[in-house]
C-alpha cells in the first residue's frame, strides 16, 4: 500500500524489450472478432488487469482503474465513470485483503449476478496479511487458474480457447519471468538481503534470498504506520557491517527513513535494486515489468557477489 509518494515512478535503468510491451487496459493479442463473444472484466489494479487482458486474449476487454503510479489503490476515491465501468462488466477482479476496499462498496451497488473475483479469497489471504499478492509466483498462478474457470462460467463455448491462451502465457508469456526466477535462485540462494517494503517479501522467498530486514519496519513502510526505534537501529546495524548484500526498495514509496537507508547502503557499497508497487512504465505488460526488475536485481547480487 502506497502511502508516502516522492514523485513519479523510477524505470529501471536496462531496456525494455518492445515484444513484451502490451496494454494492460485493453483487449490482449488482437481485436476482438466480428460477432464473438467479448467479456466485459474490470481490474481494480493494473498488474491484475494486464494478466487478465492476456488470459481472456480476444474474448475479454479489460479496463483497469487504477494505472497511474502515484496512485494509492487503498485511499483511491472512485469517480462516476468507475462506477459506471463497474456496473457494465461482467466480472470485476479486486485485490482484496484490505488493499482496495472502495472496490467492494462499488460491487455492492451493482448487479446481484455480476461476478467478482477476489485475489485475497483465492489465495487464502484475510485482511491484516500481506495484500501484495502479484509479486508471489504462486499466487499468481492461482489468480490465473480462477480468471480460466470464472471466463470459462460467462463465456462456455470459449473454455477451450481460454485454456489455450493460459498455456500460452504460462509457455511464452511468462517464460523469461520463470527462467530468471530459477536462475536467481540457483545461483544466489541462501543470499542475505534487505528491503524498504512488505512488496519484496513476497518475492525474495521465491528467489531463494534470505530477506532479514525486520518484518514489522516492512509493513509500516508500505501501510504508513510508524517505524519503531529499534526497528530502525536493527537496519542501521545490518548495513553498517553489511550484513545483507543488496538492498531492494520500492522507488514509488520513499519515505525519510528509507532515504536515510538507501544513503547509509550506497556509503557501505551495499548495491542498491529497485522495485515498484504498479507496472513501470503503466502501459507494460506484467511480465515485461516483472522481467525488468529482476534483471535489476540479479545485476545487483552480481555486482555484490564479484565485491
Amino acid at each position: 500500500m502506497k502511502r508516502s509518494r516522492t514523485g513519479t515512478a523510477v524505470a529501471a535503468t536496462l531496456a525494455l524489450p518492445l515484444a513484451l510491451i502490451s496494454s494492460a487496459c485493453s483487449t490482449a493479442r488482437g481485436a476482438a472478432p466480428q460477432g464473438g463473444r467479448v467479456i466485459q472484466v474490470v481490474a481494480a489494479e493494473n498488474f491484475w488487469g494486464s494478466i487478465a487482458s492476456q488470459i481472456g486474449g480476444k474474448h475479454v476487454h479489460v479496463v483497469s482503474i487504477i494505472a497511474n503510479p502515484n496512485t494509492d489503490p487503498h485511499s483511491y476515491e472512485p469517480t462516476a465513470s468507475d462506477a459506471r465501468a463497474i456496473a457494465g462488466a461482467q466480472l470485476v477482479i479486486e485485490n482484496g485483503i484490505g488493499y482496495d476496499p472502495w472496490i467492494a462498496r462499488l460491487l455492492a451497488a451493482g448487479s446481484s449476478t455480476q461476478a467478482a473475483l477476489n485475489v485475497g479469497s483465492v489465495v487464502g489471504v484475510a485482511d491484516g496479511g500481506n495484500p501484495h499478492r502479484w509479486y508471489n509466483p504462486a499466487d499468481v498462478q492461482m489468480v490465473i487458474s480462477r480468471l480460466v474457470t470464472d471466463y470459462g462460467k460467462l463465456d462456455p463455448a470459449d473454455k477451450v480457447y481460454f485454456a489455450r491462451q493460459r498455456a500460452w502465457f504460462d509457455r511464452i508469456g511468462l517464460k523469461s519471468y520463470h527462467a530468471l526466477i530459477t536462475k536467481i535462485r540457483q545461483k544466489y540462494g541462501g543470499t542475505p538481503v534487505g528491503a524498504s517494503e512488505s512488496i519484496f517479501a513476497m518475492l525474495a522467498p521465491a528467489l531463494g534470498l534470505r530477506l532479514i530486514t525486520p518484518y514489522s519496519f516492512l509493513k509500516a513502510i508500505s501501510e504508513g504506520g510508524e517505524v519503531t526505534a529499534a526497528d530502525k537501529q536493527t537496519i542501521d546495524n545490518q548495513i553498517r557491517h553489511r550484513l545483507i548484500k543488496i538492498y531492494v526498495y520500492n522507488s514509488q514509496n520513499v519515505t525519510p527513513d528509507v532515504r536515510a537507508q538507501l544513503s547509509e547502503a550506497k556509503a557501505e557499497h551495499i548495491p542498491v535494486a529497485t522495485i515498484t508497487e504498479t507496472l513501470a512504465p503503466p502501459q507494460a505488460s506484467y511480465q515485461a515489468w516483472q522481467v525488468r526488475q529482476l534483471v535489476g536485481i540479479e545485476a545487483a547480487l552480481a555486482l555484490a557477489a564479484g565485491q
